[in-house]
This record gives structure tokens, C-alpha cells and sequence, in this order.
């Protein structure tokens, strides 16, 4: 997938790295505004298996300000495939997360559904693929392993 770096972010756009937790009534509220008939909110979760195989936690590192370059390009490809979009707003936690915790959250408001869910479904895929972001599975057994952005890129892995 390409993306195209924009010339201007919307200031109603919201983009972060942090390592502080995601509150989802927070990110949803960046992504409201009056026009919307729709606000699509995708949230990635630390799950406890990966094919078969016990997780413990997830380690997330980032290049920052290409990561917050790549969620502006993002938007920014969002708003040509779907002029109507009036908000996208793309947080990502980095540290080690456990269980359960939130480690990303893509949010889009738009008036109408069906652009909304297409939009947010563009921009999760994209991030996985695009921002300098890195995950280190931390496996029951005391064994670590980084996961492979090649293998995101081929599909071989469930990124």
C-alpha cells in the first residue's frame, strides 16, 4: 500500500505514541464532531496466544516522529480515498503491555457508516505495514521473540 504524505494535517486530526494507557471514551471523543453519522473506533488488544502458543505480554518500540508522520500520511491518504471523513485519530502505546491492555486505537468520524468502517479498516492496515513501530512477543515460556515486519508485509504472520 502507498500512502501520500500530506501537506496539512486537519486540526481536528489526532495522532500519538505514548506510553500511557488508551482510554477509548477519550480517543472517541477526538473523533466526534456534529456532522458525523458515524464514528468507527478499532481497538488492537494485547491477546494471550499467538498461533497456538501462550503469550505473556507484548513489548511495543517506536521511532516516534515517523511513526506521528506515517499517522498524518494516513489521514491524509484517508481524506483522498474519502473526502467525507471529517476526523481520524490514531493512538499507539509502546512499553510492555500485558493481557488484556489496549496497544492501539484507530479512530474515524464521518457522516456516513459504510466510509467510516472502510476508512478505519484502511488506516489499521496501513499503520500495521507503514509506521516504525515494533512488537516483541513475550511467550509463557520465558522465551522473547521481535515479530517480523517482513512477515506482516508477505501476510505469513498475524500482525
Amino acid at each position: 500500500m502507498s500512502i501520500l504524505f500530506p501537506t496539512q494535517q486537519h486540526t481536528q486530526d489526532n495522532f500519538s505514541i505514548t506510553f500511557a494507557p488508551l482510554s477509548l471514551g477519550e480517543i472517541y471523543a477526538l473523533a466526534e464532531e456534529p456532522a458525523n453519522g458515524a464514528v468507527v473506533v478499532m481497538s488492537g488488544t494485547v491477546r494471550n496466544q499467538t498461533d497456538g502458543k501462550s503469550v505473556v505480554a507484548l513489548e511495543y518500540q517506536a521511532y516516534e516522529p515517523m511513526a506521528v508522520r506515517v499517522f498524518e500520511a494516513i489521514a491524509g491518504d484517508i481524506r483522498n480515498r474519502w473526502p467525507e471523513v471529517n476526523r481520524v485519530v490514531i493512538h499507539h502505546r509502546t512499553g510492555r503491555l500485558q493481557i488484556g491492555e489496549i496497544s492501539v486505537v484507530v479512530a474515524v468520524g464521518c457522516p456516513h457508516r459504510s466510509e467510516a468502517f472502510a476508512a478505519c479498516k484502511y488506516a489499521i492496515d496501513t499503520l500495521k505495514h507503514n509506521a516504525p513501530i515494533w512488537k516483541k512477543e513475550h511467550w509463557a515460556d520465558g522465551s522473547s521473540s521481535w515479530v517480523s515486519i517482513g512477515a506482516c508485509e508477505q501476510g505469513d504472520t498475524p500482525c
